[in-house]
């Protein structure tokens, strides 16, 4: 079986996306455009995925609880879980490495995270785009302790990518690549890892604007309590093309 999938999602939290970007909202799009698949990746917090759990339910939608880390290398590294604990224990692991860089709403952008009825519960004290002090190889591993799994964000984009920031991509635990487009722009070596596309969206109109197709087979998509089966997913992303 094939279904629609979108693995990069920013939510109100994060400070450069829309504050009508309530997990709510999101979830709602997505079933509209027929993901069956997402995973919310605000950057270094993973603050809004209880709301976006509970909001994919409602919409028969199979949530990954995930975020968008920024290692020392500055480079960005979606970090995605079956199991919201995972997710939340990697962002206040995150959080604690992060400087002390307060966030300014009117400068920086609003960092507010909300319940299932998209009520307010907070707004995060840090900005959330900074370097956390983990260098990218103990963030892989930190990420697959907790039984998640690793994608190099937009690594044919010249900002906050493996290329840009490493001038290459390293050899490493990568399920997938995630490019902007295929076929990746010449001179990009993908080291023939899977690769896939998704949406990073900020705003309504970017949701599921580039979503990929997932080959499940016959595997079962979710687990025990209707989490996401990472098992699956993992062999799903391996079959993906490949750069030639």
């Amino acid at each position: 079986m094939i279904i629609k999938a979108d693995f990069h999602l920013h939510s109100c939290l994060s400070p450069c996306g829309d504050l009508s970007m309530s997990p709510n909202a999101i979830a709602a799009i997505l079933a509209e455009k027929g993901v069956r698949l997402a995973a919310l990746t605000d950057h270094n917090t993973a603050l809004n995925c209880p709301a976006f759990g509970y909001a994919c339910r409602v919409h028969d939608i199979i949530p990954l609880y995930g975020i968008e880390a920024q290692p020392q290398e500055e480079c960005h590294i979606l970090c995605l879980f079956g199991g919201l604990d995972s997710a939340l224990e990697l962002g206040q692991k995150l959080y604690e490495l992060m400087p002390p860089v307060m966030n300014n709403p009117e400068k920086m952008g609003d960092q507010i995270y909300v319940n299932e009825d998209e009520e307010i519960l907070g707004e995060v004290d840090k900005y959330l785009i900074t370097s956390a002090e983990i260098g990218l190889e103990d963030l892989s591993s930190l990420v697959l302790r907790l039984g998640g799994i690793v994608i190099p964000a937009h690594v044919d984009r010249p900002a906050f990518s493996l290329t840009s920031q490493l001038g290459f991509i390293p050899d490493g635990p990568w399920s997938a690549l995630e490019v902007v487009r295929m076929p990746t722009a010449a001179g990009i070596d993908t080291r023939a890892y899977p690769l896939i596309t998704s949406s990073d969206a900020h705003y309504p109109e970017h949701i599921g604007r580039r979503p990929f197709d997932l080959d499940i087979g016959g595997s079962p998509l979710t687990g025990a309590g209707g989490s996401a089966n990472m098992e699956t997913i993992k062999a799903a992303l391996a079959r993906r093309p490949r750069q030639s």
